[in-house]
């Protein structure tokens, strides 16, 4: 029998790297437009995984395309900290203007987002001179050490590569469905049990949890952090990761809020696919440690930096922000309407595009992760890669460009409510 150009790569694949680098889909990608992603072999695939929430402007965005293209005429590497260049300087002053808050703002650039987590811990450190971090049950901050031990999901981030590195402390998440008073209690027992607050130097939090189930925070909880940032001197960190450059119906998760962060961390959408992530706060935290303490060789890569000015501007001319809301409406109406149907649908929610459904059995209303992975092979098997999460993996995310065009999107919806009959028959 023939073994397919799909089954070949495959093999290679498992001899050549290691298991511990997941892979979700069968197939190896080509090419890819928009929200379209075809495959070695051809086969045409809707995308609503988006790089894991990286593509807000799609594949290949031809503004983003030709801003990449023009800066590789003149140069794709000095190490800013060598010789700098203007674009890194230019972008620094446009997501200080961008973020929330008015106040004086500085920005470094890293190169993923678990980079700009630790180096907003480290500023945090450096401005406090403390060295205790709070974080949430749930939470994904990367997979380097560090981030990984802010990480709140054991299974497969944390599972065999601790001891981690100290005062770090976790907290419950206060969103949907979860007390606010279990966190403050919480929270208050670490005071009293385990660090004072005057040793802590940051509370770092998602606005929307992404690894975590799409929890999205309630919003007294987040003026919660505000008030006690500001009473024990802690710098509140939100992690916008995966929440920033209008995938939430905002540019930014915490303008939902109303609540100005001392440091906001960005990356994935930033560029559009190139490697490129920020830090980005209050001047005077930016500029605690010194100089030399912060970098990186490929820190704002120029080739990066470049399509994040484009993606910037993408965002303001095509109204991506206001797009998402409207696409993640009709999502939402299409999940919510599916609940007779699809009697393991327990809960859909999210904030603009960011959307996630949650599956429970009926009966029990115990997590049901076996139906999250039929919804999500079934979907595959029409064609419509999709992406689980959750602390108990009985969550489906949808994380489709905002760009998509509204026939593939319609045709995606169509997918997916056949998907989800299938897999309840199942």
């Amino acid at each position: 029998m023939k073994i397919s150009r799909n089954e070949q790569l495959m093999a290679r694949k498992a001899a050549a790297t290691p298991r511990g680098v997941g892979v979700m889909a069968g197939f190896f990608a080509d090419r890819a437009e928009n929200a379209l992603l075809w495959d070695v072999q051809g086969q045409r695939y809707i995308d609503f995984a988006g790089g894991i929430a990286v593509l807000n402007t799609g594949h290949r965005h031809p503004k983003v395309v030709a801003a990449i293209e023009a800066q590789l005429q003149r140069f794709t590497h000095s190490c800013y900290q060598v010789v700098p260049y203007e674009s890194y300087v230019a972008l620094a002053e446009k997501l200080n203007a961008m973020t929330p808050g008015k106040h004086a703002k500085k920005t470094a650039f890293f190169s993923t987002g678990a980079e700009a987590v630790e180096n907003a811990v480290k500023i945090a450190r450096a401005h406090t001179r403390r060295g205790g971090v709070i974080a949430f049950g749930g939470a994904f901050h990367g997979r380097s050490l560090f981030a990984v031990a802010l990480t709140g999901k054991v299974q497969p981030y944390k599972a065999g590569f601790g001891p981690f590195p100290p005062e770090i402390y976790h907290a419950p998440f206060p969103c949907h469905g979860a007390s606010l008073d279990a966190a403050k209690k919480a929270v208050e027992q670490l005071f009293k049990a385990d660090i004072e607050p005057s040793r802590v130097a940051a509370i770092v939090f998602e606005p929307v949890q992404g690894e975590g189930g799409f929890n999205v925070i309630q919003a007294e909880a987040v003026k919660w952090l505000r008030k006690l940032c500001d009473e024990h001197g802690i710098v509140m960190i939100a992690d916008e990761v995966q929440t920033g450059f209008g995938r939430t119906g905002k540019m930014f998760a915490m303008q939902h809020f109303n609540v100005v962060p001392d440091l906001l961390v960005s990356a994935k959408s930033l560029a559009a696919g190139l490697p490129l992530s920020a830090v980005t706060g209050s001047a005077e935290i930016m500029d605690a440690p010194a100089p030399g303490g912060l970098g990186g060789t490929y820190a704002g890569n120029p080739l990066a930096i470049a399509a994040a000015h484009a993606v910037i501007e993408v965002m303001a001319e095509e109204k991506l922000p206001e797009r998402g809301q409207q696409l993640g409406n009709e999502l939402k109406t299409l999940l919510n309407g599916l609940r007779a149907e699809v009697p393991q649908i327990a809960d859909v929610r999210g904030l603009g595009a960011m959307v996630a459904v949650e599956f429970q059995h009926p009966k029990t209303q115990a997590p049901d992760a076996d139906m999250t992975k039929r919804v999500q092979a079934e979907a595959l098997r029409r064609h419509l890669i999709l992406l689980s999460c959750g602390v108990d993996g009985n969550v489906l995310r949808f994380l489709f460009p905002l760009t998509i065009e509204h026939a593939v999107f319609g045709e995606a919806l169509g997918i997916l409510s056949d998907a989800l009959k299938a897999a309840s028959r199942g």
